[in-house]
């Protein structure tokens, strides 16, 4: 059975969670926090999405953004892709990071 298509906000802003998978840890230590943001600053350029708040709790993330030049799922590959190559390059692992897709 397919799942639901997510709905379109009408102003474009949206309250994204994303979970480590399995609850697992993703901010292993103050580093990682700081790659994530790097990570979220170098995208808002390239995508042209505001951000309006952010929360790095140890498993997950909380982005209240607006999207800009780019669809949000295409931020959101961006982002998360980026970060978990990161994140798996330095803990010397493989496979996803985040526990299904995010939720918005």
């Amino acid at each position: 059975m397919p799942r639901k298509a997510r709905e379109k906000s009408e102003n474009g802003i949206y309250h994204i969670i994303m979970r480590g998978i399995n609850r697992q840890t993703i901010f292993e230590d103050e580093e990682d926090c700081a790659q994530f943001l790097q990570t979220l600053q170098r995208y808002k350029e390239k995508s042209g999405y505001q951000i309006y708040a952010y929360c790095l709790m140890g498993n997950h993330v909380h982005l209240l953004l607006k999207i800009g030049l780019e669809p949000l799922e295409q931020v959101m590959r961006r982002l998360c892709g980026s970060y978990v190559y990161w994140y798996n390059s330095k803990y010397q692992r493989v496979g996803n990071l985040f526990q299904d897709r995010f939720k918005s």
